[in-house]
């Protein structure tokens, strides 16, 4: 498996191998790309939140969902990192991976495990995807071996 640099991510993009709607040139890193916070709700029952600064209380979860969309062709699978700044918060979470043939928002699951309120700008950066290159195409996509949130857009919870 292979990282892709920041050239890398560029070329698998021009070369329709990777795609992400709503790709902002200053999130590039230069071994990945920093997602951005579309929505986020607070608590499984809580409301969705599309605009402005959500409130995260101590010790509360929640869920954001990434503006853009991600297209992950059968040779393409990501890592996903939160980044350090959330982390110095008190901000937790436990990513995994994005399967080869992947396509759709992120939904990722956070905590503030700090003692205060930790406040989250709606279209701040969150996240940091990595994209890898697997030594050859997957014999079946993630939409063929599941594909449970194929297509999401928003957060999805089930």
């Amino acid at each position: 498996m292979t990282v892709l640099s920041d050239g890398g991510i560029l070329k698998a993009i021009e070369s329709g191998e990777l795609a992400i709607e709503n790709f902002i040139e200053k999130n590039l890193t230069p071994n990945g790309y920093d997602l951005t916070i579309a929505e986020i709700k607070v608590g499984q029952d809580g409301e969705t939140q599309k605009s402005g600064d959500v409130i995260i209380p101590p010790g509360k979860w929640f869920a954001v969902s990434t503006l853009e969309y991600v297209k992950c062709g059968p040779q393409i699978t990501t890592q996903l990192w939160i980044r350090t700044s959330w982390a110095r918060k008190g901000i937790i979470s436990s990513f995994g991976k994005v399967d080869a043939g992947f396509e759709g928002t992120l939904t990722l699951s956070a905590h503030n495990s700090s003692d205060r309120d930790v406040i989250i700008p709606i279209g701040q950066r969150f996240a940091q995807i990595v994209f890898e290159r697997l030594d050859a195409p997957s014999e079946k996509v993630y939409a063929q071996r599941s594909g449970n949130y194929q297509g999401q857009r928003g957060v999805k919870l089930a």
